[in-house]
């Protein structure tokens, strides 16, 4: 449940529309097939390495002994300092979103959003089980939401509601299913919306700092990682696959792509459509839900990634220790001081706020690629030093294919993260790359200083540690 409501969210929700009306809809399902496929791969890595050494720390710790504590270290800071601005930014956003009830404008802004942050301190804060029961009932709200949408839309489509058949219409409609004049243009086109894709799927590597906190992670982190991606791929492909044939690629409505317009989520327009009166409100609710479940998520990712970091010396070793509850409160104590101070920053310094975004933008797409470098590592120095494929607990398929398709699609995706610059048809300015580069610019720096300093070295195969026990 903690894997779905990771990944579904906002970018489901919200951008899916903005998605099919920049590739159509075929663009717009190749495109979260293909980033679905990637992470499937992702994920399996992630199960081979988490089931064998479970960690708070997950992919920081396995760069750290599979691949160079340097990648480790820049890995571990490059997580955190993602998710920190990831929750600073949501309770930004929840403010915004509830005060699209007039009864709940009583408050300004800034104090639902500090409201939202003490609620989210004193589950963090209190025990990994009232973390965990939380984030259950937010994930089951979108969960219940989604397979509602999708009975109502298959009904919208067959005329059962709404008083019109639809039927595949609109995957011809205009240049549909694909937009562009010529194959070249109908695969940048669809490339452009890998973006958007992996932007929704980010998430899903939260299942790895689980496997610190689990019962019997052996047993149950392979069999979430079995039952979750399919599950996950069915709503997004299947969601994506509805709206697309509900609403036409041409809509201006499908524009809306930010999360404060309501009114223009695709799920609100196909469920007004299907004659739902509340539809608006029903949606609103539901991507409040979503929002608060990511910040609760990044609370709990971002504290324990610093508290594994304190355990493997690339933090002070105080935020490596736990309370009797088992929360490493000092960990919690200094996420949420950061949190804070992050968005004090964006009430007082307006003209920061695309940078603050911007230094966590690839940030995620960062740690899929540490994910792949790390399994890709791990799985060599296994068979390079004898030991047996058939002690692991779990084994990634299609090894080395997997990590490797997974490197070559991360790095794709950070090199024409502004393919409109690569491309020519818009020029090269510097703010812009910072904007749009700065969460690369970060984790090098991150990378850089570590490698500088303590002089660290790639580990050789033969040395790599494969002790889990």
């Amino acid at each position: 449940m903690i894997a779905i409501g990771g990944s579904i969210g906002t970018g489901l929700f919200m951008l899916s529309g903005n998605a099919i009306h920049t590739a159509a809809p075929g663009g717009a399902l190749l495109a979260y097939m293909a980033i679905g496929v990637l992470v499937y791969f992702l994920m399996t890595s992630l199960g081979e390495m988490a089931t064998y050494f479970p960690d708070s720390g997950s992919m920081s710790t396995y760069a750290n002994r599979f691949v160079d504590s340097s990648l480790g270290f820049a890995l571990g800071w490059n997580y955190w300092f993602n998710w920190v601005i990831t929750v600073a930014v949501d309770i930004t956003i929840a403010a915004l979103i509830i005060r699209y009830w007039a009864p709940m404008q009583f408050l300004p802004p800034y104090a639902w959003s500090l409201i939202f942050f003490v609620l989210l301190m004193l589950i963090n804060f209190l025990s990994v089980k009232s973390f965990g029961e939380t984030e259950y009932w937010l994930a089951l709200i979108k969960v219940v939401t989604v397979i509602f949408f999708l009975i109502i839309g298959v009904l919208t489509i067959f005329g059962i509601l709404g008083g019109e058949y639809i039927g595949t219409k609109n995957l011809t409609i205009g240049e549909a299913p694909f937009l562009g004049d010529s194959p070249v243009n109908k695969f940048l086109l669809t490339f452009g919306v890998f973006i958007i894709a992996s932007f929704s799927f980010q998430g899903t590597e939260l299942i790895g700092i689980t496997t610190g906190e689990t019962q019997d992670p052996k047993k149950n982190i392979p069999k979430a990682i079995k039952q979750v991606f399919w599950r996950i791929l069915l709503f997004y492909i299947f969601t994506i696959f509805v709206i697309g044939l509900i609403i036409p690629y041409t809509s201006p409505n499908l524009l809306g792509g930010s999360e404060t317009e309501i009114a223009k989520s695709p799920f609100t327009i196909v469920l007004e459509r299907s004659g739902i009166a509340f539809a608006a409100a029903l949606i609103n609710t539901v991507i409040l839900t979503s929002v608060l479940s990511a910040a609760n998520s990044g609370v709990y990712a971002s504290s324990r990634m610093l508290y594994s970091m304190g355990a493997q010396n690339f933090a002070p070793s105080v935020f490596g220790s736990t309370n009797k509850n088992g929360v490493p409160v000092l960990a919690v104590f200094l996420t949420g001081l950061v949190i804070f101070l992050i968005f004090l920053m964006q009430l007082g310094l307006p003209n920061a706020e695309p940078y603050i975004i911007a230094a966590s933008g690839l940030s995620g797409i960062i740690s899929w690629l540490g994910i792949a470098i790390s399994h890709y590592r791990f799985r060599k120095a296994y068979a390079i030093q004898g030991q047996n494929l058939d002690d692991l607990n779990y084994k990634a398929k299609g090894f080395p294919i997997g990590p490797l398709l997974a490197f070559i699609l991360c790095t794709v995706i950070i090199v024409f993260q502004d393919i409109d610059v690569i491309l020519g048809k818009k020029p090269f300015e510097w703010q812009g790359f910072l904007i749009t580069y700065m969460s690369v610019i970060i984790f090098l720096g991150f990378f850089l200083y570590h490698k500088i300093r303590y002089k660290t070295k790639i580990i050789p195969l033969e040395e790599v540690n494969l002790d889990h026990k």
